[in-house]
């Protein structure tokens, strides 16, 4: 049997991956109390009810005391077998407030003595034990809702058995780094295609960008660098059992020298490192 625990901060997507995961054949729970979760597992797993996939909820609506104890929970349901994956939903502190202001609605931990940021911080302090634990992270603050369900359906619906899923996205730095990110190189240092006006317009995934970053050595250096670096550190990640990983490559603004480093990692390692997937987050 598997079973996908799904949490995250309020306003993050927790609904639409459970809606995700139900539409693709897991039997799904919402809101499950955290201490049910070994007896759940034990139930799921009987043969007779055969549920061979299994995805619930659980978040800040829990209480206190059973989200303390989701570590000692948690290694239960692994220690009978089950394979486990913990995905965590995150967002900005300055997304949320936003989101939650936009549609009007209450955030659970709100009420007459708390405001809606110290709601948001207080359940970020609720969920940290899970946050620990989370073996995939994704932030969602610049995802739209069908970014979101493309995203986690290479994520958690297309990996193979064993094998870590890999995700290597671009970023701008001027966005802020992503907060589910593994790896971070920065590659602020390297020559900047924005700086030539006719380069200005095109991204790195264009071939006039690629052959002015291919003619500059100190791209080349760099890019081998890391290559030979993920290549080395790649395998015993997944020796660690690793089910997911995210590589982030960040530039200034995302568009060129991020984009073309991501690009050609994702070429040249596809060979060796399988269920390797690519995201340009701040390209248009």
């Amino acid at each position: 049997m598997r079973l996908v625990i799904v949490s995250g901060r309020s306003g993050s997507g927790k609904s639409t991956a459970l809606h995700l995961l139900e539409d693709n054949g897991f039997y799904c729970i919402d809101n499950l109390p955290a201490g049910l979760l070994p007896d759940l597992a034990r139930q799921a797993s009987q043969t007779d009810l055969n549920l061979p996939k299994v995805a619930i909820s659980i978040d800040a609506r829990n209480l206190a005391s059973d989200l303390a104890r989701f570590p000692e929970l948690l290694q239960a349901v692994r220690d009978s077998g089950i394979r486990c994956d913990v995905l965590f939903l995150a967002a900005t502190d300055e997304v949320l407030i936003k989101r939650f202001s936009e549609t009007r609605r209450k955030h659970p931990l709100t009420d007459g003595n708390q405001s809606l940021a110290e709601a948001i911080a207080t359940e970020l302090r609720l969920l940290e034990p899970i946050i620990d634990l989370a073996n995939l992270k994704i932030d969602t603050s610049h995802l739209t809702l069908y970014q979101l369900r493309d995203l986690l359906k290479q994520r958690l619906l297309s990996s193979e058995a064993n094998t870590p899923s890999v995700l290597i996205q671009s970023f701008g730095f001027k966005r802020g780094v992503p907060v589910d990110a593994d790896l971070v190189f920065d590659v602020r240092c390297l020559p900047n295609p924005y700086w030539k006006p006719d380069l200005r317009p095109f991204c790195g995934r264009d071939q006039a960008v690629c052959d002015y970053l291919d003619a500059e050595p100190e791209v080349q250096e760099m890019y081998q660098d890391i290559r030979q670096f993920l290549e080395k550190w790649l395998p015993r990640y997944a020796a660690g059992e690793r089910s997911y990983m995210s590589i982030a490559i960040g530039c200034t603004g995302g568009h060129h020298r991020s984009v073309y480093i991501a690009e050609r990692l994702v070429r040249e390692l596809s060979a060796t490192t399988p269920n390797l997937l690519i995201r340009h987050r701040d390209l248009p």
